[in-house]
Protein backbone atom coordinates (compact mmCIF):
# COMPACT_ATOMS: atom_id res chain seq x y z
CA UNK A 1 0.00 0.00 0.00
CA UNK A 2 1.28 3.37 -0.96
CA UNK A 3 0.67 5.09 2.72
CA UNK A 4 -1.27 4.32 5.49
CA UNK A 5 -2.34 7.43 8.28
CA UNK A 6 0.47 7.21 11.23
CA UNK A 7 -1.64 8.89 14.10
CA UNK A 8 -5.36 10.95 14.69
CA UNK A 9 -4.95 14.02 13.00
CA UNK A 10 -5.80 14.40 9.89
CA UNK A 11 -4.79 17.43 7.49
CA UNK A 12 -6.14 17.49 4.25
CA UNK A 13 -7.48 20.16 1.98
CA UNK A 14 -10.95 20.90 1.91
CA UNK A 15 -13.53 22.35 -0.25
CA UNK A 16 -15.09 23.96 2.45
CA UNK A 17 -14.33 25.28 6.15
CA UNK A 18 -17.23 23.60 7.73
CA UNK A 19 -18.65 20.22 6.95
CA UNK A 20 -22.22 19.17 8.83
CA UNK A 21 -23.21 15.74 8.59
CA UNK A 22 -26.34 14.16 8.91
CA UNK A 23 -26.92 14.56 12.69
CA UNK A 24 -25.09 17.50 13.62
CA UNK A 25 -22.09 20.03 12.93
CA UNK A 26 -18.51 19.46 12.61
CA UNK A 27 -16.05 22.24 12.72
CA UNK A 28 -13.12 21.63 10.89
CA UNK A 29 -10.23 24.57 11.71
CA UNK A 30 -9.33 26.72 8.85
CA UNK A 31 -5.95 25.02 7.74
CA UNK A 32 -8.27 21.69 7.09
CA UNK A 33 -6.71 19.63 10.38
CA UNK A 34 -9.30 18.30 12.64
CA UNK A 35 -8.72 15.01 14.99
CA UNK A 36 -10.52 11.58 15.88
CA UNK A 37 -9.32 8.95 17.90
CA UNK A 38 -8.90 4.89 16.93
CA UNK A 39 -9.02 2.58 20.01
CA UNK A 40 -10.58 -0.72 20.18
CA UNK A 41 -10.08 -4.32 22.71
CA UNK A 42 -11.63 -3.37 25.70
CA UNK A 43 -12.64 -3.67 28.00
CA UNK A 44 -11.09 -7.09 28.83
CA UNK A 45 -12.13 -8.65 31.89
CA UNK A 46 -8.52 -10.29 32.01
CA UNK A 47 -7.03 -7.62 32.16
CA UNK A 48 -9.24 -5.58 34.43
CA UNK A 49 -9.91 -2.97 32.72
CA UNK A 50 -13.37 -1.72 33.56
CA UNK A 51 -12.41 0.20 36.14
CA UNK A 52 -10.24 2.07 33.91
CA UNK A 53 -12.39 3.09 31.39
CA UNK A 54 -14.29 6.13 33.03
CA UNK A 55 -10.91 7.68 33.27
CA UNK A 56 -10.73 6.90 29.16
CA UNK A 57 -14.06 8.06 28.58
CA UNK A 58 -13.18 11.13 30.49
CA UNK A 59 -9.57 11.99 28.65
CA UNK A 60 -11.32 11.41 24.87
CA UNK A 61 -14.24 13.20 26.27
CA UNK A 62 -12.34 16.22 27.15
CA UNK A 63 -9.94 15.99 23.80
CA UNK A 64 -11.00 17.99 21.04
CA UNK A 65 -11.75 14.73 18.49
CA UNK A 66 -14.32 15.11 15.98
CA UNK A 67 -15.28 11.48 16.49
CA UNK A 68 -13.64 7.85 17.61
CA UNK A 69 -13.71 4.88 15.84
CA UNK A 70 -13.70 1.18 17.97
CA UNK A 71 -12.06 -1.35 15.61
CA UNK A 72 -13.99 -4.23 17.55
CA UNK A 73 -13.59 -6.60 20.23
CA UNK A 74 -15.67 -5.34 23.02
CA UNK A 75 -14.30 -8.86 25.31
CA UNK A 76 -11.68 -10.78 25.66
CA UNK A 77 -11.04 -14.03 23.30
CA UNK A 78 -11.78 -16.25 26.44
CA UNK A 79 -15.20 -14.79 28.56
CA UNK A 80 -18.73 -16.01 27.45
CA UNK A 81 -20.55 -14.11 24.09
CA UNK A 82 -23.55 -13.27 26.61
CA UNK A 83 -26.13 -11.02 25.50
CA UNK A 84 -25.03 -8.80 28.69
CA UNK A 85 -22.30 -7.57 26.85
CA UNK A 86 -23.28 -6.09 23.76
CA UNK A 87 -25.36 -3.90 26.31
CA UNK A 88 -22.37 -2.67 28.01
CA UNK A 89 -20.87 -2.59 25.34
CA UNK A 90 -23.21 -0.13 23.80
CA UNK A 91 -23.62 1.71 27.29
CA UNK A 92 -19.89 2.43 27.22
CA UNK A 93 -19.79 3.88 23.79
CA UNK A 94 -22.83 6.37 24.57
CA UNK A 95 -21.20 7.79 27.41
CA UNK A 96 -19.26 9.40 24.95
CA UNK A 97 -19.69 13.04 24.14
CA UNK A 98 -18.81 12.73 20.34
CA UNK A 99 -19.53 9.87 17.81
CA UNK A 100 -17.93 6.23 18.21
CA UNK A 101 -18.30 4.13 14.88
CA UNK A 102 -18.26 0.71 16.05
CA UNK A 103 -16.57 -2.08 13.39
CA UNK A 104 -16.90 -5.71 14.92
CA UNK A 105 -14.36 -7.65 15.94
CA UNK A 106 -13.74 -11.59 16.25
CA UNK A 107 -14.08 -11.67 19.94
CA UNK A 108 -17.99 -10.63 19.92
CA UNK A 109 -18.94 -12.83 16.77
CA UNK A 110 -16.43 -14.95 15.71
CA UNK A 111 -14.97 -16.61 18.05
CA UNK A 112 -18.11 -17.33 20.39
CA UNK A 113 -18.09 -21.08 19.41
CA UNK A 114 -15.09 -21.88 21.76
CA UNK A 115 -16.01 -23.54 24.94
CA UNK A 116 -14.97 -21.34 27.38
CA UNK A 117 -16.44 -18.48 25.27
CA UNK A 118 -19.99 -20.35 26.08
CA UNK A 119 -20.29 -22.71 22.83
CA UNK A 120 -22.70 -20.46 21.08
CA UNK A 121 -23.27 -20.79 17.28
CA UNK A 122 -21.17 -17.69 15.95
CA UNK A 123 -23.34 -16.81 13.24
CA UNK A 124 -26.29 -16.63 15.56
CA UNK A 125 -23.98 -13.78 17.14
CA UNK A 126 -23.20 -12.09 14.10
CA UNK A 127 -26.68 -11.81 13.67
CA UNK A 128 -27.13 -10.63 17.60
CA UNK A 129 -24.32 -8.09 16.43
CA UNK A 130 -26.38 -6.69 13.48
CA UNK A 131 -29.45 -6.47 15.29
CA UNK A 132 -28.34 -5.13 18.91
CA UNK A 133 -25.21 -2.73 17.37
CA UNK A 134 -26.60 -1.81 14.44
CA UNK A 135 -30.45 -1.56 15.19
CA UNK A 136 -30.44 1.95 14.08
CA UNK A 137 -28.32 4.12 11.65
CA UNK A 138 -26.45 6.94 13.66
CA UNK A 139 -23.28 5.97 15.09
CA UNK A 140 -23.32 5.45 19.14
CA UNK A 141 -22.58 8.87 21.24
CA UNK A 142 -24.26 11.57 22.39
CA UNK A 143 -23.48 13.06 19.59
CA UNK A 144 -23.95 11.09 16.51
CA UNK A 145 -22.79 10.64 12.61
CA UNK A 146 -25.31 8.99 10.52
CA UNK A 147 -23.29 7.06 8.25
CA UNK A 148 -24.19 5.43 4.63
CA UNK A 149 -24.38 1.50 5.42
CA UNK A 150 -24.43 -1.89 3.16
CA UNK A 151 -27.20 -3.29 4.49
CA UNK A 152 -30.57 -2.23 6.01
CA UNK A 153 -30.31 -1.55 9.97
CA UNK A 154 -30.26 -4.82 11.93
CA UNK A 155 -29.83 -6.84 8.70
CA UNK A 156 -27.19 -8.57 7.03
CA UNK A 157 -23.98 -6.41 6.32
CA UNK A 158 -25.31 -3.49 8.13
CA UNK A 159 -22.44 -3.21 9.96
CA UNK A 160 -20.06 -2.30 6.97
CA UNK A 161 -20.00 1.76 6.66
CA UNK A 162 -18.76 4.92 5.14
CA UNK A 163 -19.12 8.52 5.75
CA UNK A 164 -16.75 11.38 4.83
CA UNK A 165 -15.11 14.49 6.40
CA UNK A 166 -12.57 17.67 5.64
CA UNK A 167 -11.64 15.70 2.53
CA UNK A 168 -11.05 11.98 4.03
CA UNK A 169 -13.29 9.25 3.76
CA UNK A 170 -13.37 6.90 6.45
CA UNK A 171 -14.25 2.94 5.69
CA UNK A 172 -16.05 0.37 7.99
CA UNK A 173 -15.59 -3.45 7.14
CA UNK A 174 -16.03 -6.54 8.97
CA UNK A 175 -12.87 -8.39 8.69
CA UNK A 176 -12.35 -9.46 11.51
CA UNK A 177 -9.38 -11.89 13.65
CA UNK A 178 -9.18 -15.94 13.75
CA UNK A 179 -9.26 -15.61 10.01
CA UNK A 180 -12.03 -13.65 9.10
CA UNK A 181 -14.22 -16.76 9.84
CA UNK A 182 -12.47 -19.17 6.97
CA UNK A 183 -12.55 -22.54 8.66
CA UNK A 184 -10.40 -25.94 8.27
CA UNK A 185 -10.55 -29.02 9.25
CA UNK A 186 -8.31 -28.47 11.81
CA UNK A 187 -9.76 -25.34 13.54
CA UNK A 188 -13.32 -26.11 13.17
CA UNK A 189 -13.41 -28.38 16.25
CA UNK A 190 -10.39 -27.26 18.15
CA UNK A 191 -11.51 -25.72 21.81
CA UNK A 192 -15.05 -25.43 19.70
CA UNK A 193 -18.56 -27.12 20.12
CA UNK A 194 -19.07 -26.18 16.77
CA UNK A 195 -20.28 -29.56 14.12
CA UNK A 196 -18.94 -29.78 10.81
CA UNK A 197 -22.51 -28.49 9.46
CA UNK A 198 -21.77 -25.39 11.32
CA UNK A 199 -18.24 -25.30 10.31
CA UNK A 200 -19.61 -25.56 6.52
CA UNK A 201 -22.38 -22.64 7.60
CA UNK A 202 -19.08 -20.85 8.69
CA UNK A 203 -17.09 -20.88 5.19
CA UNK A 204 -20.19 -20.25 3.41
CA UNK A 205 -21.05 -17.26 5.11
CA UNK A 206 -17.17 -15.94 5.17
CA UNK A 207 -17.09 -15.88 1.17
CA UNK A 208 -20.59 -14.22 0.88
CA UNK A 209 -19.26 -11.45 3.64
CA UNK A 210 -15.89 -11.01 1.61
CA UNK A 211 -17.66 -10.90 -1.47
CA UNK A 212 -19.94 -8.23 0.17
CA UNK A 213 -16.85 -6.42 1.47
CA UNK A 214 -15.05 -5.94 -1.81
CA UNK A 215 -18.24 -5.05 -3.47
CA UNK A 216 -18.39 -2.01 -0.29
CA UNK A 217 -14.71 -1.23 -0.20
CA UNK A 218 -14.48 -0.56 -4.27
CA UNK A 219 -17.54 1.97 -4.02
CA UNK A 220 -16.14 3.73 -1.42
CA UNK A 221 -13.20 4.47 -3.80
CA UNK A 222 -15.21 4.98 -6.58
CA UNK A 223 -17.20 7.62 -4.55
CA UNK A 224 -14.10 9.08 -3.11
CA UNK A 225 -12.62 9.56 -6.30
CA UNK A 226 -15.94 11.33 -7.58
CA UNK A 227 -16.34 13.42 -4.78
CA UNK A 228 -12.49 14.22 -4.90
CA UNK A 229 -11.51 13.17 -1.45
CA UNK A 230 -8.23 13.15 -0.55
CA UNK A 231 -7.72 10.30 1.46
CA UNK A 232 -9.32 6.87 2.33
CA UNK A 233 -9.24 5.27 5.90
CA UNK A 234 -9.97 1.83 5.83
CA UNK A 235 -10.80 -0.11 9.20
CA UNK A 236 -11.24 -3.67 10.38
CA UNK A 237 -10.33 -5.52 13.35
CA UNK A 238 -8.61 -8.46 12.14
CA UNK A 239 -4.74 -8.98 11.15
CA UNK A 240 -4.28 -9.64 7.33
CA UNK A 241 -1.28 -10.26 7.90
CA UNK A 242 0.65 -6.91 6.21
CA UNK A 243 4.17 -8.15 4.51
CA UNK A 244 6.04 -4.95 5.95
CA UNK A 245 8.62 -4.49 5.72
CA UNK A 246 8.33 -6.05 2.00
CA UNK A 247 10.11 -8.77 1.67
CA UNK A 248 11.03 -11.18 -1.51
CA UNK A 249 11.16 -14.34 0.30
CA UNK A 250 8.66 -14.06 3.35
CA UNK A 251 5.45 -13.07 3.00
CA UNK A 252 3.19 -12.62 6.37
CA UNK A 253 -0.06 -12.46 4.03
CA UNK A 254 0.59 -16.02 2.76
CA UNK A 255 1.30 -17.86 5.96
CA UNK A 256 -1.14 -20.27 7.78
CA UNK A 257 -4.09 -18.84 9.27
CA UNK A 258 -4.14 -16.03 6.96
CA UNK A 259 -5.95 -17.10 3.59
CA UNK A 260 -9.09 -15.95 4.81
CA UNK A 261 -7.54 -12.10 3.95
CA UNK A 262 -5.95 -12.72 0.92
CA UNK A 263 -8.27 -11.96 -1.51
CA UNK A 264 -9.11 -8.69 0.20
CA UNK A 265 -5.68 -7.60 0.38
CA UNK A 266 -5.29 -8.77 -3.32
CA UNK A 267 -8.05 -6.44 -4.07
CA UNK A 268 -7.38 -3.31 -1.32
CA UNK A 269 -3.86 -3.21 -3.15
CA UNK A 270 -5.35 -2.73 -6.46
CA UNK A 271 -7.74 0.04 -5.37
CA UNK A 272 -5.09 1.72 -3.74
CA UNK A 273 -2.99 1.55 -6.95
CA UNK A 274 -5.95 3.32 -8.75
CA UNK A 275 -6.05 5.87 -5.93
CA UNK A 276 -4.55 9.14 -6.70
CA UNK A 277 -4.73 10.01 -2.23
CA UNK A 278 -3.72 8.82 0.75
CA UNK A 279 -4.67 5.42 2.27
Amino acid sequence: MRSNFAGTTVALSACAIMYFSQSMGHAIAQDGHYSFALWGDMPYAKADDQPKIPALIADMNASDIQFSLYDGDIKDGSSKCTDDIYESAISMFNSFNKPVVYVPGDNEWTDCHRTNNGGYDNLERLDHVRKVMFAKPETFGKETLAPEHQGKPGEKFAENVRFSMGGAMFVGLNVPGSNNNKVDDKSCASKSARTPEQCAADNAEYAERDKANFEWMHAAFEKAKTEGDKGLMIVIQGDPGFDVPETEDHDESRLPGKDGYAALLDALMQETMQFSGQV
